[in-house]
């Protein structure tokens, strides 16, 4: 049986620091909560993609978008901006990048589990 919990995104279990980013890990009966952090300037692309040596992100988010403006590319071309307020679901197979000069902060239910971890 399930009891009530509470952590504190205050204070992760674990930090994925990366150029530009960070994503900020919490783990709670089985979900990994990941605060991500994207500095202006980050892009999947040059910024993640050398950590896990793939083409493209293949994790699937689920995320909340508290501030900041993310800009996706599906491998197939299609395209979409989060901006703050924003709930979207990104599959696998995307780039994105921080667009303007605030920082992208999201919260994140599903793609964190291996995200930026090393190949």
């Amino acid at each position: 049986m399930v009891k009530i919990q509470r952590k504190s995104m205050n204070k992760p279990e674990e930090t994925r620091n990366f150029p530009k980013g960070k994503v900020e890990l919490v783990k709670l009966e089985g979900v990994t909560f990941g605060l991500a952090t994207f500095e202006p300037g980050w892009k999947w692309s040059e910024c993640v993609k050398p950590i896990v040596k793939t083409e493209s992100c293949q994790a699937s988010h689920t995320a909340y978008q508290i501030s900041g403006r993310l800009h996706v590319v599906m491998d197939d071309g299609t395209e979409l901006e989060f901006g703050p307020g924003d709930i979207g679901v990104v599959p696998p197979g995307h780039d994105a990048w921080t667009v303007g000069d605030e920082p992208v902060v999201a919260l994140d239910i599903t793609g964190m589990v291996d995200y930026a971890k090393k190949a």
